[in-house]
């Protein structure tokens, strides 16, 4: 800036005014003073303006996994409600629970954000108590956290709409493959959807069989376990729902392992609208994942740039989507038709 002012023949205090646009300064002197930078290919320090205003202009988000889809897909809706503010986004990856511990215990971003972002984050009291000394406001994307703004579906609806589509064709043996998952801290969805695939059958007047839900650890791989466990029962489901469509995909390959045919001998239906499972033909209960993130970006926008969003909490609608994995359950041995 001093040498722009050396230059142009004007105050530091000029060339500030000309070239953020502020009043003081003549037309003419403010276009010298603009070409000038361009010349000398100046630019305004982001950190120097942010100091001036008082502000960090910067956001910080803590995702589990940048890698998987659910959290890469959460990320680019953040992001892209972000695309025309002037806030910048600091990323923080605590995948292994000594990431975690730190990113707690150090709290890197304080002083150097004006908001938090957790995606799908649980939080115990210890770890809350320490975001507190951050002094920013915290939004958090695909679940709750206290009195914080928050953007979410309502797991337990999901669940429900999975089982009553299966109830709705025609099954009454129906399954839960439920997740358990690398998490430490206790994870609301799994709970919840379990909660929401037991109304269902209870609405419809059918009994839970307790063998009958199965619990495996969260991915393929425990959904292709939970799947052999069921099929090794003596009376085993016509019809199964997945906590997430990962889960649904390792019970597909077992049962194509088993020879059995998908939806003629088994009827599966999966909860998220995964990338894949359209490709597979998976029916599922889509939730709105970059949609969730998209709302959180601008409820951290508004408290950010207002001091309070006009809408904190906000659940967005997930609804079935019918593909090829269900059908009417088969007929019963000696049935006649």
């Amino acid at each position: 800036m001093a040498d722009l002012a050396e230059r142009a023949g004007v105050s530091m205090a000029s060339v500030s005014r000309a070239l953020s646009g502020a009043p003081g300064v003549s037309e003419a002197t403010r276009t010298r003073i603009r070409t000038l930078a361009q010349d000398l290919s100046y630019t305004v320090s982001p950190d120097a303006a942010r100091l001036a205003r008082g502000s960090n202009g910067r956001i910080a988000v803590v995702t589990p996994d940048v890698a998987h889809w659910f959290y890469a897909s959460m990320l680019d809706g953040i992001v892209t409600a972000l695309h025309d503010s002037e806030l910048d986004v600091l990323l923080y990856e605590v995948q292994e629970e000594r990431e975690r511990r730190r990113f707690f215990d150090e709290l890197p971003a304080r002083r150097q954000v004006d908001a938090l972002v957790l995606i799908a984050l649980p939080i115990s009291d210890d770890e809350r108590s320490r975001l507190d000394l951050m002094g920013v406001p915290v939004v958090m994307a695909g679940g709750t956290l206290g009195d914080h703004p928050h953007v979410r579906i309502d797991d337990a609806a999901a669940a429900h709409q999975a089982a009553a589509h299966l109830v709705g064709v025609g099954h009454e043996r129906i399954a839960m493959i439920n997740a358990t998952g690398h998490w430490t801290l206790e994870y609301a969805a799994p709970s919840e959807r379990l909660h929401g695939f037991t109304r269902a059958l209870h609405d419809a007047a059918l009994p839970l069989d307790p063998e009958l839900v199965v619990t495996e650890r969260w991915g393929s791989g425990g959904g292709a376990e939970a799947m052999s466990r069921l099929l090794g029962l003596s009376r085993p489901p016509t019809a199964v729902v997945a906590f997430s469509d990962e889960m649904a995909f390792g019970a597909l390959r077992t049962l194509r392992r088993a020879a059995l045919r998908v939806p003629q001998d088994m009827s599966v239906v999966g909860i998220d609208d995964h990338s894949v499972a359209d490709m597979l033909d998976l029916t599922t209960v889509q939730q709105p994942v970059v949609e969730q993130g998209r709302v959180a970006g601008l409820l951290v926008r508004e408290v950010v740039e207002h001091g309070a969003a006009r809408s904190p909490y906000v659940t967005l609608p997930t609804h079935v989507v019918v593909r090829g994995t269900t059908a009417p359950p088969p007929p019963a041995p000696g049935a006649l038709g």
